[in-house]
């Protein structure tokens, strides 16, 4: 399965979620699906897509928040699977696209084929981790967790197949805060 396929399972399910992106391809590949304005694009911060994503969910617990992170991502910032734990919010579902490689940066493989990530959060305390390798898995794993008392991990894994052409995100930092943020805002 390629990357593409989970943003184009995924982001239909999204209604008014605020949703933390890892950086590299990642935020590329949802970008270039639908941009919304309930998208926080990391731009060059590698690993803090679920930091950011916890903060949200503590000060946010009356929406669900998600975050689409990466097993190069996750692997750099083992110790916020821990954190995410201990905070234990059920507000959040965390999304790792797992292509077992640094793709963004040349492919060089990570670790994760060695190291189950999915296993490293039911053990950090996500009270539910799940793994999908296919497709049609996507839709109801991911239904599942956002039906479910957090926080919940997922676990896709694809192959390392994301398009280089695909554009970067438009927006600067300051406008991707900024419109985030108003969406956060009580209406």
């Amino acid at each position: 399965m390629r990357g593409i396929e989970v943003f184009q399972e995924i982001i239909p399910l999204l209604k008014d979620e605020p949703v933390v992106h890892a950086n590299g391809f990642i935020c590329r590949e949802s970008f270039a699906l639908q941009d919304r304005e309930e998208n926080f694009y990391m731009i060059g911060s590698m690993g803090l897509a679920s930091s950011i994503g916890l903060g949200v969910a503590i000060c946010k617990p009356d929406r669900k928040v998600i975050v689409l992170d990466g097993d190069g991502n996750v692997l750099m910032a083992m110790g916020t699977l821990a954190m995410i734990g201990a905070e234990a919010p059920n507000n959040l579902v965390h999304v790792v696209i797992d292509n077992e490689v640094y793709e963004s940066t040349g492919k060089q493989r990570s670790i994760s084929n060695a190291v189950a990530l999915e296993q490293v959060a039911k053990s950090s305390g996500y009270r539910e981790a799940l793994r999908v390798d296919k497709k049609e898995e996507i839709k109801p794993a991911f239904e599942r967790l956002m039906n479910s008392e957090g926080p919940g991990f997922l676990l896709i894994k694809v192959e390392a197949c994301f398009d280089p052409k695909t554009g970067r995100v438009t927006h600067t930092p300051e406008e991707i805060k900024e419109r985030f943020m108003n969406t956060l805002l009580p209406h």
